[in-house]
């Protein structure tokens, strides 16, 4: 997701076109061209510009609806409608041929990743692995991160592993086990503080409670996509 205004000029997108199979867009009011995935003007005046990008979720309907029970949903336009992707379009597009394919690390290019960039690196971590694993610690650069998948088993948030204000190393583990009286939403739990956190990443017990971690944006992408226009990065699970 991206925030249409630049310098200033507020744009209005269409979609112009494939690009490797990711979509161009072009704008109304420069006709410049602009590549999808990373937001960046490929073609046209505004060539080398970048759109800033907004923190987004992919997440489960019903796992929305639990956070924003007030939440309006955009609805269908009935003149488009037959022109809609199918229920099912996520599943015929994984047999679906690429234009592109980077047989790397054993991945097939429809494998679906996660796909992050912060702190300098770039990695992409096997959706299915994330989902199976529950709670992945890794690192970006520098900076530890946090994968946390929410209680739908399908939604799946990114955080920094640093307490704001918590000096030093702090580890985090998948809450298994419940207590009378701890918090119903509670995923994880800290070290440092022993307190325990929710899949908003904000702890609801202990300690640290009322604290919340920074949110790492992350990107459901295919893995040829995702490597075509990321080319050095690297992927969870599968370093030398």
């Amino acid at each position: 997701m991206w925030n249409r205004t630049v310098s200033g000029l507020r744009l209005t997108f269409h979609l112009a076109g494939i690009n490797n199979q990711n979509f161009l867009m072009r704008d109304e009011e420069t006709g410049t061209y602009w590549q999808q995935i990373s937001g960046t003007a490929i073609s046209g005046p505004l060539q080398g510009s970048h759109l800033i990008p907004v923190l987004s979720d992919e997440l489960t309907f019903a796992a929305w609806k639990s956070e924003e029970p007030q939440g309006t949903v955009l609805n269908d336009v009935p003149q488009y409608v037959s022109g809609y992707a199918r229920k099912d379009w996520d599943v015929r597009m994984r047999r679906a041929p690429t234009v592109l394919d980077f047989p790397e690390h054993a991945l097939s290019a429809r494998d679906l990743m996660l796909g992050i960039q912060a702190y300098g690196a770039s990695r992409a971590f096997l959706y299915e692995r994330v989902v199976k694993e529950k709670l992945v610690k890794d690192r970006m650069g520098p900076e530890p991160v946090l994968l946390v998948v929410g209680p739908d088993d399908q939604s799946v948030r990114v955080f920094r592993g640093r307490i704001p204000g918590v000096d030093g190393a702090t580890d985090f583990y998948r809450v298994t086990e419940r207590k009378p009286g701890d918090p119903a939403d509670a995923l994880f739990v800290d070290d440092a503080t022993g307190s325990q956190w929710n899949f908003q990443g904000c702890a609801v017990f202990g300690k640290a409670k009322g604290v919340c971690l920074e949110q790492i944006p992350a990107l459901k992408d295919y893995w040829f996509d995702w490597r075509n226009y990321n080319p050095t990065t690297t992927v969870y699970g599968k370093e030398p």
